[in-house]
């Protein structure tokens, strides 16, 4: 079974700025379970405009205890890899992440795009899709569907929240609007 999350949101802060804040948010005091963001790749092709990364996050394992029993998901750290595509003409990007660890088990990726919207040229138009799809674990793997629907969307809304909260600090006290 594949477990999927679509998400839109408005920031109502300029896209450099959101753009900026993502690149920079983590490690932050908010979110402790990212202990680090290591860049594997950076290069800009200024012909095209466009500024290629490639990002490891180095995350605590938040799996329970009780799933972590199993020696397969028992990990100290959780790896999730990044691959990011900031069009520096219109200043949109474009983001796919995947799941390092755990995937010959699990496939977890995310397509994100940041982009300017169309109801205020002042505000960033944020919009994701994820899916987590559980493979060769038989009856186990339902169990952990649950869990991943659940983790999928507390944590979308929690770095959304981050994101708010960095944008807010950084850039003044605005509000944004989640649309779904």
């Amino acid at each position: 079974m594949v477990v999927s999350i679509d998400v839109k949101h408005t920031f109502r802060f300029p896209i450099h700025l959101v753009v900026q804040t993502h690149f920079t948010k983590y490690p932050n005091d908010k979110e402790k379970s990212v202990q680090r963001v290591d860049v594997l790749e950076h290069k800009i092709d200024y012909k095209k405009g466009i500024d290629y990364r490639r990002r490891v996050a180095i995350c605590e394992n938040v799996l329970p205890q009780l799933l972590r029993k199993f020696s397969i998901l028992n990990e100290e750290n959780i790896q999730l890899e990044e691959e990011a595509w900031l069009d520096m003409k219109t200043g949109s990007l474009r983001l796919e992440s995947h799941n390092v660890t755990w995937a010959q088990y699990a496939k977890m990726g995310e397509e994100s795009h940041f982009t300017t919207s169309s109801e205020n040229p002042n505000w960033t138009q944020f919009e994701q899709h994820g899916e987590i799809n559980i493979n060769g674990l038989g009856p186990f793997g339902k169990v952990l569907e649950v869990f991943t629907k659940q983790f999928l969307n507390t944590g979308v809304k929690r770095s959304l929240r981050i994101m708010d909260d960095l944008l807010t600090e950084r850039c003044g006290n605005k509000s944004t609007t989640l649309v779904s």
